[in-house]
């Protein structure tokens, strides 16, 4: 019977072992990071730009997009996965913050559903007309605006998002009236701002980066309370005489909730790590992004506050998604 015992227990031990191990083992294959958005835009580009970083502390990403629902649909897809730590979302305002307003039933709750890992980046919006428009300065749309209430068109990628609702403020704030105009997307949106047929297009900058490079558009303003770092020569709306007036969007990561403890602790770790390497800042910067970091727990006081600060925009806007 000894030999039976010794192996009873040497069993029972290796089991008992086991998820310890496996825990140390973490991460032991890829982990799918959740891209709510198409390939292509603001939130797509900081994703693989983290994740290509990220590979020097030992993880392999593997950038998925599922897009749809405002962002609703790749949200609720890591809110629903295992809390194993091998799926991840990058999540950012308008899913996390603003659509908790907007939609009238979401599949997920932000705050209960989610775990907090980092905050990533920020990034102003910009609002830009055709290079060749009549427009130089804020004012010349505000006393336009004011002149022709509802004449100045201005396009975003859709009703509900941080750009039409930072221009709701704006107009609130400015006393004037324009007519939103929400596209599907991005592209579409810009071949039609720079064609002249909608006066005004508003986006986060790394959207609209490349257009303002080429020259086809003209920046006249940032909704940022400070000055974008790769647009230093375009005013704040702040600056533009409306003091206070400061609207971003953030991108971070999270996970499912009760994500473990020591996985947060060491994404977050290695993630504020390839945050602060230089190179990686520098293309963030170069697309009009701006690196953040910080505390899990710093990152959900963020989500919190905007929920309530956005939502209450919502409500008086009138927007709504169902």
């Amino acid at each position: 019977m000894q030999p039976f015992r010794r192996l009873a227990a040497a069993l029972i031990g290796a089991v008992l072992i086991a998820p310890a191990a496996h825990a140390q083992a973490w991460p032991a294959r890829p982990i799918r990071l959740l891209v709510p958005f198409p390939p292509g835009g603001g939130t797509d580009l900081i994703a693989r730009e983290l994740a290509n970083k990220a590979a020097a502390s030992g993880y392999t990403f593997i950038i998925d997009n599922k897009p749809g629902s405002g962002g609703n649909i790749g949200v609720d897809m890591a809110a629903k996965s295992p809390a194993d730590g091998y799926t991840l979302v990058m999540g950012q305002t308008s899913n996390l913050a603003i659509n908790a307003t907007l939609y009238g039933k979401l599949p997920y709750d932000p705050v209960k559903d989610l775990t907090p890992v980092s905050l990533v980046a920020n990034s102003s919006l910009v609002i830009v007309t055709a290079a060749d428009s009549p427009f130089k300065t804020l004012a010349d749309v505000v006393k336009q605006a004011r002149e022709n209430p509802g004449l100045i068109n201005y396009a975003t990628s859709g009703n509900g998002t941080v750009a039409h609702l930072a221009v709701e403020s704006l107009q609130k704030v400015a006393g004037i009236k324009l007519t939103h105009v929400p596209y599907k997307g991005a592209a579409q949106g810009a071949t039609d701002v720079m064609s002249g047929q909608v006066q005004l297009y508003v986006s986060s900058i790394p959207t609209l980066m490349g257009h303002i490079k080429n020259g086809k558009m003209r920046p006249i303003a940032v909704t940022s309370l400070k000055r974008a770092a790769y647009l230093p020569q375009v005013p704040t709306i702040a600056e533009s005489g409306y003091k206070g007036f400061d609207a971003v969007t953030w991108f971070g990561i999270l996970g499912p909730a009760r994500l473990p403890k020591d996985m947060v602790a060491r994404l977050n770790a290695d993630i504020n790590k390839a945050l602060k390497d230089a190179e990686l800042q520098k293309k963030l910067g170069e697309q009009g992004a701006d690196v953040e970091g910080g505390t899990p727990e710093q990152f959900g006081k963020l989500i919190q506050g905007d929920i309530a600060r956005w939502g209450k925009i919502v409500k008086e806007s009138g927007a709504k998604v169902d």
